[in-house]
């Protein structure tokens, strides 16, 4: 095992964080590929060697660490590669890393939903299990040639290795998010447009709270809406702009809404994913010389000093929408 895959128990709209509790991981390796908005890969190898520790015993010392130094929890998944130290997280709990040994990865994957398998979409693994291949280990078992024909030559080579505990993937070292994503879910089936707009209103000012603390900008905004019988729509719009003006990124989800034009659905969960990010310094914003965006802005900063000093309830969301 020389990956660790670690995802730091913060507080939600606390990307601002992630930077110091990366520093920490750079201490044992400088190979870390941060994982916004609250994770990170670290691959261990030379650390090993170096240390003379095993990637188990220094993930001890970096859990022991974050909350000794930063007061953050977090939980760990170790395994060979990043694909199954990904896989390892979804098992792991504060206190206890999940590790899957070189020896046991076949065994570990066997009996595991398709869908398990990071790259394999809803579509993908319906097609799979519409002819009996509804875990790993069958889709491992399969003969390669039935692979290619269901989901294509290349897609299939690769599920077919992947099934098989074949990790090919690296740990790349700052590596950019290319998209943050929030969602709110109701508890009950909610039939009231007004509820679905708080919902949003909510979601697009926490993106744009959560792209400012990481300095990054989105070129397009996507909505989800799934509902109460399971099925779910979703709508991309690319923004005039990029931006992490929440005034904006409200405007987008609203007008994405609207298009849907949803009457009387029952809906379960709502979406929003910021896409395309790119580093706000390199982005251009047009010049509108309006006296009240420019005052949304400022406010805006206010309420970011905020939320960093006293936690992400300082600001009451709909307070700074334009």
């Amino acid at each position: 095992m020389t990956v660790l895959c670690v995802r730091f128990l913060l507080p939600p709209m606390y990307e601002a964080a992630l930077p110091r509790l990366l520093g920490l991981l750079e201490e044992f390796t400088p190979v870390v590929q941060a994982l916004p908005p609250d994770g990170a890969l670290a691959d261990l190898r030379g650390a090993e060697r170096y240390f003379g520790r095993t990637a188990l015993e220094l993930a001890s010392v970096i859990r022991v660490r974050a909350l000794a130094l930063h007061g953050v929890d977090c939980v760990i998944g170790a395994g060979p590669g990043p694909m199954l130290a990904r896989m390892a997280l979804r098992d792991a709990r504060p206190g206890l890393t999940r590790a899957v040994p070189e020896d046991e990865v076949r065994e570990f994957l066997a009996g595991r939903p398709v869908v398990a398998l990071p790259g394999v979409g809803a579509r993908t693994a319906r097609t799979l299990c519409e002819y009996g291949l509804d875990t790993l280990g069958r889709v491992a078992a399969a003969p390669l040639s039935t692979l290619q024909r269901l989901i294509g030559a290349r897609a299939g080579r690769e599920l077919r290795e992947k099934a098989n505990g074949v990790d090919r993937g690296r740990v790349v070292p700052n590596a950019v998010s290319r998209s943050l994503a929030t969602e709110r879910p109701f508890t009950r089936d909610e039939l009231d447009p007004g509820r679905h707009r708080r919902a949003l209103l909510s979601a697009a000012e926490e993106l744009g709270a959560r792209l400012r603390a990481v300095d990054k900008v989105c070129r397009s905004l996507t909505l989800t809406v799934r509902y109460a019988d399971r099925s779910a729509t979703t709508r991309t719009r690319t923004l005039p702009e990029p931006t992490a003006h929440s005034a904006a990124l409200v405007g987008a989800a609203y007008g994405l809404y609207e298009a849907l034009g949803l009457q009387r659905a029952r809906v379960r969960v709502i979406a929003l994913r910021a896409e395309g990010l790119d580093p706000a310094e390199q982005a251009s914003h047009q010049l509108t010389f309006d006296p009240v965006d420019e005052k949304v802005r400022r406010l805006e900063e206010v309420a970011d000093r905020a939320r960093a000093k006293f936690g992400p309830r300082a600001v009451m969301p709909g307070t700074l929408a334009a």
